[in-house]
């Protein structure tokens, strides 16, 4: 939460010659403009590594690999053979391809469109001389603007940076990710109207619940101020008990573990108290290439990983998760009317089997690094369950390696439903609270229009929930959760009361909601649980469950 005034941020224009000089000397400039770039990249990602900062240096290192796509230069080599300047051949490809992405209407192009026109933007300064304006920003700043390319967030001023408010993006851009990483306070994908807001305007912006109070009364802004301090001093308690167990009141153990992405996520959710990684998304792995990753690269990055964790946190891996809203330039599928009902997760794998074998003998091979497990992602049919668990014990012969625990994402309403029968051949769910919410609801979770209504609380989410928790723990199993409500400090007690036995967050709201879990009794958790499965809207469920501060 910040509250300070705002200020527009605006992008400079660049003016583009038209007038070319010979192919030859229009193509050399080119190159030297894109080597220029890679140089400032580098010393961006230098910098954020200094900061300790593995969220940025990816994104920045996303970058590189876009300057180095075949396709891109060899599309404005072509249009300089054909007369164009270097700068106007380079400012046509990329703004095209950028628009193609950004008109497919899903998240990750979307941010694959903002990096292109971000990496882009720097190639075509470079090539036309323009002056990179430094950007300074007066004290307490909410930055306002139609959307912020990385360059902008990984160069932010956090002294003067408070929090930012985009028309453009999603939760899942990069800027966004960005935020995350940087602990910062921001809305993406809010009313193109806030642009209009003159500079200075007083405001209070919340990220948790995604708001932007305009001019706010002194009375108002000074209780946010004073709700600030507290949230800091108990953030500062927190950590100082991080390391500590989550029991309840009344001696019920809940563990809490981290949603990870990188070798680096990791090393900070140790540092955090995080009593293990209850999802690794490989499909981190697997973005911003052009070919997978072979067996040797997998295996040594799940390797590693667990080394950090040690002996005894655990490690599940989630096979690879693409198709629908996440797709790879390298396993192209077929235009799908419904991609979120077409080949997405493990049918992907047994679609392209080699994919699928490949990984999973690196996530064995690295079992011995650790306690390493398995997880599927869209099981929808016991069929597909039993088809990827054969495919596991065929390459866990080959290399004669021990067996490792076998679990479910439970995130399509048919897992849930049919949890007993799931139950007893899994060794455990994780349920993926983001997609089983979209499909129950059937709300695009990313739809300008909907998104808001797509809430994980509503009961008859909750009820899935119950049901897989119940019929896990009716089998000796266990059930937690790594979608987004396992973070909501709202939702933590009605999970528990349902039977959840484990909670995996993202890495910052570890010790809060360890810390949260310290002060629950799962008596009265049981109790709220039965309650709001009698309700009928998520607002009502979320009145039921007021957030901890207020």
């Amino acid at each position: 939460m910040a509250v300070r005034s705002t200020y527009r941020i605006q992008h400079q224009e660049i003016v583009v010659s038209e007038i070319a000089k010979s192919p030859n000397e229009e193509r050399r400039r080119l190159e030297q403009a894109i080597a220029q770039s890679k140089l400032e990249i580098e010393a961006l990602r230098a910098k954020v590594h200094g900061q300790a900062d593995a969220g940025k240096a990816a994104i920045l290192a996303a970058h590189l690999e876009l300057l180095e796509d075949p396709e891109l230069v060899e599309t404005a080599v072509s249009a300089i053979d054909k007369g164009k300047s270097a700068a106007s051949a380079w400012q046509q490809t990329y703004t095209s391809q950028a628009q193609q992405l950004s008109r497919l209407q899903n998240e990750l192009l979307a941010a694959r469109a903002n990096d292109l026109r971000d990496m882009g933007g720097r190639v075509l300064r470079i090539l036309t001389g323009a002056t990179l304006e430094a950007k300074t920003y007066p004290d307490n700043t909410i930055l306002i603007a139609e959307d912020l390319t990385p360059s902008d967030t990984a160069t932010m001023d956090r002294s003067k940076v408070l929090g930012f408010c985009t028309v453009g993006g999603g939760a899942t851009s990069h800027v966004s990710i960005l935020a995350r990483s940087m602990d910062i306070p921001a809305i993406a994908g809010t009313e193109p109207r806030v642009l209009d807001l003159p500079d200075g305007t007083p405001v209070i912006l919340d990220g948790s619940k995604g708001t932007l109070r305009l001019n706010p009364s002194p009375e108002e802004m000074e209780k946010v101020r004073r709700l600030q301090a507290r949230l800091k001093q108990k953030r500062q308690i927190d950590l100082a008990a991080a390391n500590d167990p989550a029991i309840t009141t009344d001696g019920y153990r809940l563990e809490i573990v981290a949603n990870i992405g990188s070798k680096a996520d990791a090393e900070k959710s140790v540092d955090l108290g995080g009593e293990g990684v209850g999802l690794l998304r490989s499909e981190f792995i697997f973005m911003e290439r052009d070919s997978a990753p072979s067996e040797a690269e997998q295996t040594e990055i799940y390797s590693s990983i667990a080394k950090v964790l040690g002996p005894d946190r655990s490690l599940i891996i989630r096979t690879l998760d693409v198709g629908g809203d996440k797709p790879l330039p390298y396993l192209p599928i077929p235009h799908e009317e419904n991609p979120f009902l077409g080949e997405r997760g493990v049918r992907i794998g047994f679609d392209r089997p080699e994919i699928l074998r490949t990984q999973l003998r690196a996530i064995l091979q690295a079992s011995q690094s650790g306690k390493v497990s398995v997880m599927f992602p869209m099981i929808a049919r016991l069929e597909e369950f039993r088809m990827a668990k054969a495919m596991l014990e065929e390459e866990r012969q080959k290399l004669g390696i021990a067996p490792i625990p076998v679990g479910i994402m439970v995130e399509i309403p048919a897992a849930a439903v049919m949890a007993h029968q799931f139950a007893a051949e899994a060794d455990f769910f994780s349920i993926g609270t983001n997609d089983l919410t979209q499909y129950t609801l059937a709300m695009d979770r990313g739809h300008p229009k909907l998104a808001p209504y797509v809430d994980g609380l509503n009961p008859a989410v909750l009820s899935l929930i119950g049901m897989a928790a119940k019929a896990a723990n009716d089998h000796g199993k266990w059930c937690g959760i790594c979608g987004g409500i396992g973070s909501d400090p709202q939702a933590v007690p009605l999970l528990m009361g349902l039977g959840i036995k484990e909670l995996s967050v993202s890495v910052p709201t570890i010790p809060s909601i360890k810390a949260q879990v310290r002060e629950l009794s799962f008596a009265e958790c049981q109790k709220l649980a039965e309650k709001a499965l009698t309700l009928n809207t998520a607002a009502e469920v979320r009145a039921l469950c007021p957030l901890p501060e207020e």
